[in-house]
């Protein structure tokens, strides 16, 4: 019985790596993929066919156990749902705030940085922006942002392209040292597998390397040379609203305030979080964005319309993947060392036996990112290793679940925005940008690995 509940993951997996070509969107197979392991495992549970084991290793079986039993697979079921939940909640409070500065375009003030005509030096200052930027409000949304820029000073889209496939090296390595810069990372934040303090100290220095490698042999590509037109600043002066610098400063301050406020109070980061959009929809409220700033004209700033903008629909594909391999995680599946445990980690043993060196495995997970979707990979992974907070391994899973995704453009949040909004073709990429994801991903894995394994000696 075991195998239909493993069967259901793989089809549901297949499905959302396969969104494109199916036209479906990825949520509804994750949905579905979720609900169907559950409702096995229940069936399966209350009729003595399966064991099911919680985090701290106690296995429950209803024959046996009786009430008792029962009330271990719900208190399971709740555990699971409360931990998708802490990471939902994280990221809706982070997509608000985004919003909120964007309705009252804020991110309209970064056209001030660019005052360049130089396609080399646009590269560096898009890339550089990029990288920071992402760290703050999120790989995913630090692509659109920019590439909603680009286009107001780039008119010729052949150009543009390049500009757009270079940002998602640049956010994807920016996302992956930062605890808010990626969904991967969040979750690996909250579930407490590694500190803020100690991503950033590892993983920044490598993920620097995978951004700085392709952007500097991009910059020597025929396609980066000479001059282009840019738009006159004057034309975003009259875009900018009198609170878009304030609403800007204020939203990434209380992002950025959100490790801190965990560090002092030991709260979840999801506290953290209200705690920041709570104070920037309380400006929000009172702030002029006009001159003649009317209760009518109220509406078009309010924060109810920047809820209303945001992605439901990635919120629940975050919950139906997660609650799918909780669900994986709480099934019984084989004995290791003389104990229960359940599907994810034997399948850990069983890679481990395979694959003994596991710095290969962690590569090989990050170019596998590449081809489908990369949450999933690292909720499996989170269920398969037991390793302490901040050791090699987990850095090295937000390093490479972070960066890898860079190598096709469908192999990330951010690759897929790009796709979207500039209609980039896969083989276009593959042909173009994929060499230079790779370079950067395994010259920034070679540094990790130096770091780590030769100067520090830590395992």
């Amino acid at each position: 019985m075991e195998s239909i509940i493993i069967l259901i993951f793989v089809l549901g997996y297949l499905s959302i790596t396969l969104e494109h070509p199916l036209r479906l969107d990825k949520t509804v197979p994750a949905l579905v993929m979720a609900s169907l392991i559950w409702a096995v495992l229940a069936i399966g549970f209350t009729n003595g066919w399966f064991n099911i084991i919680n985090t701290e290793g106690q296995v429950f079986n209803f024959l046996s156990g009786g009430e008792h039993a029962l009330e271990g697979f719900e208190g399971t079921l709740l555990h699971h749902f409360g931990k998708t939940c802490e990471i939902l909640i994280f990221l809706i409070g982070a997509m608000t705030i985004v919003e909120i500065i964007d309705l009252h375009q804020g991110f309209e003030v970064l056209k001030n940085v660019v005052h360049t005509r130089s396609k080399r030096k646009l590269l560096w200052i898009i890339g550089i922006l990029a990288f920071f930027l992402s760290a703050i409000i999120d790989n995913l949304t630090a692509t659109i942002v920019l590439i909603t820029l680009l286009r107001k000073l780039i008119h010729r889209r052949e150009d543009r392209l390049w500009y757009a496939a270079l940002i998602v090296i640049a956010a994807n390595s920016g996302g992956a040292w930062s605890p808010i810069g990626d969904v991967t990372t969040t979750m690996l934040w909250i579930a407490k597998k590694l500190t803020a303090g100690g991503l950033i100290e590892f993983v920044v220095l490598p993920s620097i390397v995978s951004f700085v490698i392709p952007f500097l042999i991009a910059s020597y590509l025929p396609v980066f040379k000479g001059t282009l037109e840019v738009e006159p600043q004057e034309s975003s002066k009259a875009t900018k609203l009198l609170s878009s610098k304030t609403m800007l400063f204020l939203g990434l301050g209380m992002i950025v305030s959100v490790p801190v406020f965990k560090t002092l109070t030991h709260l979840p980061p999801y506290m953290g979080m209200m705690l920041a959009l709570g104070v920037v929809w309380l400006v929000s409220e009172y702030i002029h964005p006009e001159e003649d700033f009317s209760r009518e004209r109220r509406e078009l700033y309010s924060t109810h319309k920047a809820l209303a903008r945001i992605e439901i629909s990635s919120i629940l594909f975050f919950l139906g993947i997660l609650m799918a391999v909780a669900g994986l995680e709480a099934l019984v599946y084989g004995v290791v060392k003389g104990e229960e445990v359940g599907t994810l980690r034997y399948m850990a043993e069983v890679l481990q036996r395979t694959i003994p060196n596991q710095d290969v495995v962690i590569i090989l997970l990050g170019m596998l990112s590449a081809i489908i979707d990369n949450v999933p990979l690292v909720a499996a992974s989170m269920g398969m290793y037991d390793s302490p907070v901040d050791s090699v391994l987990w850095h090295f899973i937000a390093y490479a679940a972070g960066t890898g995704g860079s190598m096709l453009i469908i192999g990330s949040a951010a690759g897929v925005a790009a796709m979207g909004m500039e209609r980039i073709d896969f083989i276009w990429y593959l042909k173009n940008i994929t060499w230079l994801a790779f370079v950067g991903f395994i010259a920034g894995a070679g540094v990790f690995l130096l770091v780590e394994r030769v100067i520090f000696h830590h395992v």
